[in-house]
């Protein structure tokens, strides 16, 4: 169970960090040479807000989305770590982990949807 649930971590660093390179060199040969405009200052686009919208920019090639996408994948990668952990659990019938679990995993679900 350990050795697989190291490979679901390193697996998810990996993809992660490859996006986010990947969309900050598109970054870089984009805007590397925009000097930044200090006297207005610019939130981030909406379209990068919310996680259908960060998948739609990543799909569409836009540098910045590609970088939140390697960023949600960084974040996924522990939920998946739970979720797995649950399989398991429920495989092998120890019921107290699988509510242990089962709590964490609704815990991490809510503040990555309703926490702003």
């Amino acid at each position: 169970m350990e050795n697989r649930i190291g490979a679901i971590l390193r697996a998810g660093v990996i993809v992660s960090a490859l996006l986010v390179i990947c969309g900050g060199i598109m970054y870089l040969s984009r805007y590397g040479t925009v000097g930044p405009a200090f006297a207005h200052f610019k939130g981030e686009p909406e379209r990068l807000k919310d996680i259908y919208g960060i998948i739609r920019s990543a799909l569409s090639l836009h540098p910045r989305g590609i970088i939140q996408l390697g960023l949600l994948c960084l974040i996924a990668t522990p939920i998946m770590r739970v979720i797995f952990s649950l399989g398991m659990y429920a495989k092998h019938k120890d019921s107290l982990y699988v509510v242990i679990t089962s709590i964490v995993l609704c815990l991490l679900l809510y503040s990555l949807i309703f926490v702003r």
